[in-house]
């Protein structure tokens, strides 16, 4: 028996290296992950059929007492049985294939042995099927990736192999003679066998481990590099912005060139092959074009794939990547190689990566210029609301003016121009000075006075030091404008309408405060004022909804649009503004 051992060993150690081998296979690893899907099921089947073959072939013949010494069977003494790793290679097919490879391989293995003959034949055929059944459906449940399926498959292997011990002892005949084989083959079996499985199951899941530590590097490298190129290209596909994001792809992957291109020209290369492939130039290769048209990824392996017209670039393999918005493409991402074997299955996973991670960036970018968008439309909007009713007012009123009060009349000239003025700032730009916006409310209240005098009143208690700070524009003016329009009707022509307008410092933000003496608000429509457009017979109702949509847009919840109203005080509005995230001047 214990001379068995060192035999049995030897048998295990040639499945051990014909697993090795297989392991450093792409296919067998591929076959590895992908155990439940049917063609892989069907290769497993193969695959460990075969070991179960050899198995078989790399036996020890047991005769009698005497133990026999050829290396390789081909058959067996009617008289004779077989100490083998047969059991191994159809317990580890089940527990990683199921039901459908545990019985395929147990009917391979089992079919073969019986092919050889032997008094056990029979046993050892039934047995080896009989563990493929049981191993299958025991691997229904069994996960690789558990840190300790190593030592559950051992346990599998042992209990198998013991059940083998059994069936040679029902089946085999003559009966003396089974139990003396058992004797002699059974402990070395069962510990060379839960052996030989340890070192498979290790060996597979170091296939699954350095697969998943690849991925993760893969995934951590693309994020990395996402997160590089992310300012450049949420400036969408330019020349400037494809020039960085290239450079930055460059210098974090193998590629030896890395070009950018839109749907008609080269937006950007770097590395090998700039002194043809040149930025603002038409397209220089049709694989390029044909990646535009079709949208899919597209693989050259050689200089002539790639097509590109100048006979002596030195570019000779290349994956081109799709770049799309909203499932349009728009332009081409491509990683260039001067050597095809370093366009490899790693590199080729991460260029996927990075072109879906790219294509993402930029449907942000367009959808942040279409919200830029969306906020000019709404400032226009504004705009347009504005300048039919006050336009003629003012007009009607400076030319009744012009009469009476010349220098009056050239006053308000001056005031409409700078309201207007304001205006067309404000429609360019996402930030102005507080200085500014109140520019705008003082020229836009001068002109209603003038129309109506002594009606109205403004007061400004800024603090210093505060005038330079940035803001939003139409800010400030629509809120005086609303309590105008608003607040002061109805309240008679021996009321005089007051607005307060206050500006101070709140720990790191600026707090701007607008009070007026009218009517108030209801309770109803001040709960809705602000958070959703409020329509009416006097306007549109957008301005407040405008100003807490913009003000949570370029500050988040640093921001805050606040009203507060009573019928017998008034109107109350706070704004407060995160003074570090705007642009700070020079205070005096």
């Amino acid at each position: 028996m214990f001379y068995l051992l060192p035999l049995m060993l030897e048998r295990v150690g040639i499945l051990v290296i014909v697993a090795f081998l297989l392991s450093r296979m792409k296919s067998f690893r591929q076959i590895v992950r992908n155990e439940h899907q049917l063609p892989a099921k069907l290769l497993l089947i193969l695959t460990f059929g075969a070991f179960g073959v050899i198995s078989n072939y790399t036996g020890v013949e047991i005769r009698g007492s005497s133990i026999g010494s050829e290396v390789w069977q081909t058959g067996v003494h009617v008289d004779s049985a077989l100490a083998n790793t047969r059991i191994m290679g159809v317990a580890i097919g089940g527990l990683l294939g199921g039901p459908l490879v545990g019985t395929g391989v147990g009917l391979i293995a089992g079919l073969h042995r019986l092919t050889l003959g032997g008094y056990t034949a029979v046993a050892c055929a039934v047995s080896t099927l009989l563990a493929g059944i049981v191993t299958g459906w025991i691997g229904r449940k069994f996960r690789t990736s558990d840190g300790n399926a190593p030592w559950k498959a051992v346990a599998v292997g042992i209990l198998m192999e013991c059940v083998q011990m059994g069936v040679i002892l029902l089946i085999a005949r003559p009966v003396d003679a089974a139990f003396e084989l058992v004797s002699i083959i059974g402990l070395p079996m069962i510990v060379m066998n839960g052996f030989g499985t340890l070192l498979f199951m290790l060996m597979i899941q170091s296939i699954l481990q350095e697969d998943e530590r690849a991925r993760a590097h893969q995934t951590n490298l693309a994020l990395h590099i996402a997160d590089s190129t992310l300012p450049f290209f949420r400036q969408g596909l330019n020349p400037d912005s494809c020039r960085e994001a290239a450079a930055v792809i460059l210098s974090r992957t193998d590629a030896d060139a890395i070009s950018i291109t839109d749907r008609e020209r080269v937006l950007a290369h770097v590395g090998a092959g700039d002194d043809h492939h040149i930025p603002l130039h038409s397209l220089a290769t049709r694989l390029t074009r044909t990646v535009l048209e079709q949208g899919k990824i597209a693989v050259a392996t050689s200089r002539k794939e790639i097509q590109c017209a100048d006979e002596n670039c030195s570019l000779q393999a290349a994956i081109v990547l799709p770049l799309q918005v909203r499932g349009e493409t728009v332009g081409t991402l491509k990683l260039y190689y001067t050597d095809p074997e370093r366009l490899n299955g790693v590199q080729k996973k991460l260029a996927e990566g990075l072109g879906k991670l790219f294509s993402t960036q930029l449907e942000l970018a367009d959808a942040e210029l279409q919200s830029r968008l969306l906020r000019d439309a709404e400032i226009k909007a504004l705009q347009a609301q504005v300048h039919p009713h006050f336009l003629f007012n003012a007009i009607n009123t400076i030319s009744a003016l012009c009469r009476t009060d010349a220098s009056k009349a050239r006053e308000l000239l001056v005031q409409l121009g700078t309201f207007f003025r304001s205006n067309l700032q404000g429609a360019r730009q996402t930030l102005i000075p507080l200085h500014q916006e109140l520019r705008h409310v003082e020229a836009y209240l001068s002109l209603e006075q003038a129309r109506f005098p002594d009606k109205y009143c403004l007061s400004m208690d800024i603090e210093p030091g505060l005038e330079n700070v940035d803001i939003p524009p139409f800010t400030l003016q629509p809120l005086v404008e609303n309590a105008v329009r608003h607040a002061f009707q109805g309240l008679g022509l021996h009321h005089k309408g007051a607005i307060a307008i206050r500006a101070y410092r709140k720990d790191d933000t600026m707090v701007i405060e607008t009070r007026d003496n009218g009517i108030g608000i209801g309770g109803d429509l001040l709960e809705r004022l602000g958070d959703q457009a409020v329509r009416s017979a006097e306007g549109t109702g957008t301005a407040l909804h405008n100003i807490r949509k913009r003000i949570e847009e370029i500050y988040g919840r640093d921001g805050l649009f606040q009203i507060e109203s009573d019928e017998r005080t008034g109107t109350k509005v706070m704004i407060k503004l995160p003074i570090q995230s705007a642009r700070e001047e020079t205070l005096c």
